[in-house]
């Protein structure tokens, strides 16, 4: 087996209060240059900050959650602009490339792209709104390796049974048949209100509660007394509706917590129930399939700005806010190191995580409340990541996009050096590689102690050595996934907030005309929810006559 030769190595961890702190690409760019590209080449952004000196809504960062929301406010005919430090838009969700590969930094694991109407993923309800549409490449499975034995798990209704008959227990199969009967009815309700129809004032009232009364109540009769009971735990973690149910077969809890991995990089105990009874109806319904954006998961990125910048809203990369701007207890805007200051005339939106937005505004303007309650909020620990090239010879025919390795269930899927999640997505995309090639990237699921690394200067040999032992687990991981003999790319770690061990905090804040979205705001951690959370923001800075005529538009 012969493996892609080293191009690139690099490891780089971030500030331990950054929950979705930029990350600096090793890619070198000119900076002189007025414009630069997308990960797919469809989208041309201005670089550096921008000559215009005010906008209505200023955006600061551009992950999924900032981008939603620029792409509704742009949609409402809002003046909005983008500030992203970075020289890639989609913050954790970019792609990146080396020697004609193309890498996906952060998520990969995606369903409903191309739902539409009530039902639909609060994603694909935002892009149905900017006229985008991602071309997607379908399957339902993936392979896990489990300490019971390896097999292809498939999504569906009764897939699953099998494999719990051959692989767990008759008890088993009856808690999960239990869990399925319990929650599947909770999903009428869970999707009963679109996420598009959700904002953060009362004139949620109308957008959401007058609107959809009838569905909501119908789904609450069709779900009957103890059904409608369980519903009103959608907005608490999930592991409750666990406990509720008295499910303790140790392979089911295992399973779940691996599931919620898979969706947020948490375990069952911090993830809303909304989010995972959404992701059992998306997985668990007859002719259900997962889906893969063709050319990345910067396609999904390059598709947020073409709607965005469609309805005339700019983005401004390499745009680094050292500061957000407050005057007379009312945020005005962000300014740069060098002094440049962009004015939000309506607001300012941070799509950085809640310690990052802390550090950029005066302390003396933020209630001594507000500051404990972001500093005590519970994160959990890093991600590790590992990019490959390597030659697609090396491996068998079919081989699929997922492969999930568990060591040792005992541990806790969230236990240090115990699961490890490998995508190769240009089995389904073939153009993220060059031919012959596959692109691969594995990664400790929020499990690295981020302390380890404190202290460590990245050029030491003692760095070096640690990245090596730290990293063996999933050099391991793609050996019994792919087989031997691969060389590392790239590594890297980051951090997210745990959402769920206490309530996650909402996007206002105690100063007026400021907003939050993101991984580190409601409703938590994953792309529908970071989607959602950007779209609430949104839908709360217009009227709620604008509001209903977006719904009304596509079709809600």
């Amino acid at each position: 087996m012969s493996a892609f030769p080293n191009t690139l190595q690099f490891f780089r961890p971030l500030s331990p209060t950054g929950a979705s702190a930029v990350r600096k690409s090793f890619l070198a760019r000119n900076s002189s240059h007025a414009q630069v590209t997308s990960s797919n080449g469809s989208v041309s952004v201005e670089e550096k900050f921008p000559g215009k000196a005010e906008a209505d809504v200023v955006v600061i960062g551009s992950g999924i959650g900032g981008l939603c929301c620029a792409g509704l406010l742009a949609r409402y005919q809002q003046d909005v602009l983008v500030l992203e430090s970075h020289d890639l838009p989609g913050g954790a969700a970019h792609s990146f490339h080396i020697k004609g590969f193309q890498f996906d930094s952060g998520p990969s694991l995606f369903s409903g792209f191309q739902s539409k109407g009530p039902q639909a993923n609060p994603l694909g309800q935002v892009l149905d709104a900017l006229g985008e549409t991602i071309p997607c490449a379908s399957y339902d499975s993936w392979m896990v390796y489990l300490p019971e034995g390896e097999f292809l798990s498939r999504i569906g209704p009764t897939e699953f049974f099998k494999d719990l008959e051959k692989y767990a227990s008759a008890n088993a199969v009856q808690e999960w048949k239990k869990l399925l009967d319990a929650i599947l009815p909770m999903s009428a309700a869970a999707m009963a209100l679109p996420p598009l129809s959700i904002r953060g004032d009362l004139g949620v009232l109308s957008t959401a509660g007058a609107r959809y009364a009838p569905s909501l109540l119908k789904s609450f009769v069709q779900m009957g007394p103890q059904g409608a009971l369980g519903a009103t735990k959608l907005l608490r973690p999930f592991s409750e509706i666990m406990d509720s149910l008295e499910l303790k077969d140790p392979f089911i809890r295992n399973w779940v917590d691996l599931l919620a991995f898979l969706l947020a990089g948490v375990k069952s105990n911090g993830i809303l129930s909304a989010e995972m009874v959404y992701m059992f109806a998306e997985w668990y319904k007859p002719g259900c399939c997962l889906e893969y954006p063709l050319h990345g998961s910067g396609a999904v990125v390059d598709a947020l700005v073409r709607g965005m910048q469609k309805f005339g809203g700019q983005i401004s990369l390499g745009s680094h806010v050292e500061k957000i701007v407050v005057e007379n207890g009312r945020a005005t805007g962000g300014q740069a190191k060098s002094g440049k200051f962009i004015r939000a005339k309506k607001a300012v939106v941070s799509n950085a995580s809640m310690w990052d937005t802390l550090n950029l505004l005066p302390k003396e303007v933020v209630p001594k409340s507000y500051q404990d309650r972001i500093k005590m909020t519970p994160q959990c620990e890093s991600f590790m990541h590992l990019h490959l090239g390597f030659d697609a010879e090396c491996t068998s025919k079919d081989l699929g996009i997922h492969h999930i390795v568990v060591n040792d269930w005992d541990r806790g899927v969230d236990a240090d050096q115990n699961v490890v999640l490998i995508s190769v997505p240009s089995v389904l995309s073939p153009d993220l590689a060059p031919p012959g090639k596959h692109v691969l990237h594995a990664y400790l699921p929020g499990t690295e102690p981020f302390d380890l690394w404190k202290g460590y200067d990245r050029k030491s040999a003692a760095y070096k050595e640690l990245k090596a032992e730290r990293s063996e687990v999933m050099w391991r991981a793609v050996e019994r996934a792919l087989g031997p003999g691969f060389s590392r790319t790239e590594e890297h770690m980051d951090r997210q907030v745990e959402a769920g061990k206490d309530s996650i905090p909402g996007h206002s804040t105690p100063i007026s005309q400021l907003y939050c979205c993101g991984d580190s705001t409601f409703p938590g951690i994953g792309v529908p929810a970071v989607a959602a959370s950007g779209a609430i923001v949104a839908n709360s800075l217009v009227s709620v006559t604008q509001h209903s005529q977006l719904l009304d538009a596509i079709g809600i």
